[in-house]
């Protein structure tokens, strides 16, 4: 089966790479949500399905774009099936484009607070390329995306409804559940729920955000722990370390000034001070 190989496996494959580049120890990989905006354009050329990781997840995302084009084609259905105003109608019109339109990186694509606070495009030629080995997308489309897969802008999230198909959930779980399962690096799991259920990841690290309160109570942070989670990602991407176990993980998000709590198992325990987090 082809995986998302380990970079300890291969080069960092970037043209004209060089044994230098190769990294002798175990690498993270960071598994981020997708979001529901995309950055418009690109540079690159159309989508090309069979230049993505996963090639075992071709047939599926074949058969899935080719569903979402179809659907483009009536505008009423596709606002029911994805959840749109008539407002948002360029969102369809980009999805009956979907093989035609340029592409960017998956990792530039996105948009939002979790983006925003990683903010890809102002790490060093260095940093840039450990991110594209060290970040990974969900994504409801083509299942999971490394982070330099170039795609095109796309409207389609984990709780849409395709007319004619079964569930996302049922259609990706088997398929994709086993490519993630052959993942050997240590795998940080921050995808929100939907996604997260599309296909779990065999003890992956996850992530809970909660905010601490002067009294020292703490809340659940619903809306801004992707902020949070991007500044985590951003650290695994911008150090050269590169833990192998949650104790490490938690030791290397200790020193880059996190406050982060384990208690056991595979989850970690984000604090933020209340202030820290925004009134929306």
């Amino acid at each position: 089966m082809t995986r998302l190989r380990s970079v300890s496996e291969r080069s960092l494959d970037v043209p004209g790479g060089t044994d230098e580049e190769h990294v002798p120890w175990p690498v993270v990989l960071v598994l981020l949500p997708p979001s529901e905006t995309k950055h418009p354009g690109g540079a690159g050329a159309p989508l090309d399905l069979a230049a993505l990781r996963a090639p075992e997840l071709t047939p599926l995302r074949e058969q899935l774009v080719d569903a979402v084009v179809t659907l483009a084609q009536d505008v009423p259905a596709a606002r029911a099936a994805l959840g749109l105003s008539p407002a948002q109608d360029d969102e369809i019109a980009r999805n009956a484009a979907l093989r035609q339109s340029p592409t960017m990186p998956a990792i530039e694509r996105y948009t939002g607070v979790l983006y925003d606070a990683l903010d890809v495009r102002s790490l060093t030629r260095a940093q840039r390329r450990r991110a594209d080995q060290r970040l990974a997308v969900g994504s409801a489309l083509f299942g999971v995306l490394r982070a330099d897969d170039a795609v095109p802008a796309y409207r389609l999230s984990a709780g849409s409804s395709l007319p004619g198909l079964p569930t996302l959930r049922s259609l990706w779980k088997p398929v994709l559940t086993d490519v993630l399962a052959g993942i050997d690096d240590l795998v940080v799991d921050l995808r929100s729920g939907a996604y997260a259920e599309l296909a779990p990841v065999p003890g992956a690290v996850t992530v809970q955000v909660l905010s601490e309160r002067p009294d020292g109570t703490r809340a659940v942070v619903s809306h801004f722990n992707k902020a949070h989670k991007g500044r985590l990602a951003r650290v695994l991407v911008t150090t050269t370390g590169e833990p192998d176990s949650v104790v490490r993980l938690r030791a290397l998000l200790r020193r880059a000034g996190f406050h982060v709590e384990h208690t056991g198992g595979t989850e970690l325990t984000l604090v933020v001070p209340a202030a820290a987090v925004p009134q929306r």
